[in-house]
């Protein structure tokens, strides 16, 4: 088996990137069919308007299998955001998660960003543990009644 590689996200990676969220978040968190949308809008954003001096996707790939996505988009001049970070379940407990937070920080660090920020949920409990030990604070939380249930909404934030 090659190992796995990081590569910049494409526009033709869109539908894999809708798809996979929808399916995980439906099928490991019980999220509703009104997720897909979100995702598909945030791409469709990224993909008509996102600055490639400053923002950038990445897709985790082996032999051609797409196993995961993380993005860093700007929030203002300062500040960037961590968004739409998912691995697929056969990539999980591999250190594949801290390598594709890794790489998002340290691109996020060298454009000059001072910090960034993150918004999840409190149930995913391996994504907040892994943010943790990589320096991020929890700053607030809150319940929410969003895709189709009730969740802990959380937003993460961290000085590079």
């Amino acid at each position: 088996m090659t190992e796995i590689m990081l590569r910049p996200f494409r526009p033709e990676d869109t539908n894999w990137v809708v798809h996979e969220h929808g399916v995980n978040y439906a099928r490991d968190e019980g999220f509703d069919d009104t997720f897909g949308p979100l995702v598909a809008g945030i791409l469709a954003d990224f993909n008509a308007s996102h600055d490639p001096t400053r923002e950038m996707g990445w897709i985790a790939e082996r032999d051609g299998e797409r196993l995961g996505c993380i993005f860093c988009v700007a929030a203002t001049e300062t500040t960037a955001k961590l968004r739409m970070f998912l691995l697929t379940p056969q990539s999980r407990g591999q250190g594949l998660g801290k390598r594709l937070l890794r790489t998002c920080m340290k691109f996020a660090r060298d454009k000059g960003y001072a910090d960034m920020t993150l918004w999840t949920h409190e149930s995913h409990k391996a994504a907040c543990a892994l943010y943790a030990a990589n320096g991020w604070q929890l700053v607030s939380s809150k319940p929410v009644h969003s895709f189709g249930m009730d969740l802990v909404e959380q937003m993460w934030t961290i000085t590079l």
